[in-house]
């Protein structure tokens, strides 16, 4: 009787070590748009060490565009930069220690140098001008993926591709 349950422990034992195996081997790294109000995934997007996305939208004071960039790191987002094209309520106005400020050609302004793990990211989707994502050289509307005046959580996880 005893070698039976030392035998069935060791078999569960290989058993969930397979299993776990198995999910992290086919399992890949995936960006999920989820609804905030109802924990539903909206979209997903695999992503690797390294890829950026970004979110685009209409600044509610400023009226002129504002994109955050965000980057993938060891399964984590991350916040590196912000181009705007104006001063105003809630745009950035000092460089903090580690940043940059560059002006492109086209009058915009690039904080960069933030290198943030955000570990709570969303966007409540606009009413009155859409927020866009980029990624994979792809351009999405939240509006019309998400609808008006959802919370979008932006999250990274595992998923099973087949």
């Amino acid at each position: 009787m005893t070698m039976k349950r030392i035998l069935t422990g060791a078999a569960a034992v290989v058993l969930l070590t397979v299993s776990v195996f198995l999910c992290l081997s086919l399992s890949v790294p995936c960006l999920l748009l989820i609804d905030g109000d109802t924990g539903r995934v909206l979209m997903s997007f695999p992503v690797k060490d390294g890829d950026e996305f970004s979110i685009t939208f209409i600044h509610s004071v400023n009226q002129s565009p504002v994109t955050d960039v965000y980057q993938i790191r060891n399964e984590r987002i991350y916040v590196v930069r912000t181009i705007y094209y104006a001063f105003g309520a809630g745009v950035q106005t000092e460089i903090e220690e580690g940043q940059s400020l560059e002006y492109g050609p086209d009058g915009s302004m690039t904080v960069s140098g933030f290198n943030r793990p955000m570990d709570h990211l969303s966007y409540i989707v606009g009413t009155v001008s859409d927020h866009t994502l980029r990624i994979g050289g792809g351009s999405i509307s939240l509006r019309e993926r998400c609808g008006r005046n959802t919370t979008v959580k932006f999250v990274i996880k595992r998923r099973l591709f087949a």
